[in-house]
């Protein structure tokens, strides 16, 4: 049986319940193994396992098993507590994210929104798919609103960055033309 959690306008910055024109949209997890949710006063976990399919806010993530971890709000006495915002998520096995021209690949991508930064590791690869560009290493640290990646190297990962073709420079290339003759030497007085 197939699991769907809705997890209401929980987005990267978004809180449960929020339903305002500018809300990011709900957050979607499926999962084809079981889901497992437990809460404290302060936070709920969630572990979904097999075949993970998360989806909202313009991002897609594929993975073995994620836990997600949020803020819990309300009623603090109740059995289940209700969803705040996302305080982590941690995906492993077979991870792939994709958000718009980008996508990462890797076996363990944890996020952590409050922080805006994610972490990949595991064989992480990142390519965008408009020139077909990647970056690989040990690890790769993302922060969000900032353009910039931390790739960080081990003893067998080193950081390696494919780019599209460097435009030619003409260096080192034998020229079409006839080769200029020296000019003539100074006349003697």
């Amino acid at each position: 049986m197939r699991l769907l959690l809705s997890l209401l306008a929980v987005g990267f910055a978004g809180a449960a319940g929020l339903r305002a024109q500018d809300a990011p949209p709900d957050t979607i997890i499926t999962c084809t193994g079981p889901a497992d949710v437990s809460s404290t006063d302060t936070e709920t976990t969630a572990l979904f396992h097999d075949h993970v399919v998360v989806t909202g806010n313009g991002i897609r993530l594929t993975c073995d098993l994620l836990q997600v971890v949020t803020l819990r709000q309300g009623d603090r006495t109740a059995t289940l507590g209700e969803y705040g915002n996302f305080k982590s998520l941690v995906a492993t096995g077979h991870v792939y994210i994709r958000q718009g021209d980008r996508e990462a690949t890797c076996g363990r991508a944890e996020a952590f929104p409050v922080r805006n930064v994610i972490v990949l590791s595991a064989n992480p690869l990142v390519r965008y798919l408009k020139d077909q560009s990647t970056i690989t290493g040990a690890r790769i640290t993302l922060y969000r609103g900032e353009r910039r990646a931390v790739v960080e190297s081990d003893a067998t990962h080193t950081p390696t960055a494919t780019l599209p073709p460097l435009k030619d420079l003409g260096f080192g290339q034998p020229s079409d033309a006839a080769p200029t003759p020296p000019p003539p030497a100074p006349a003697a007085p």
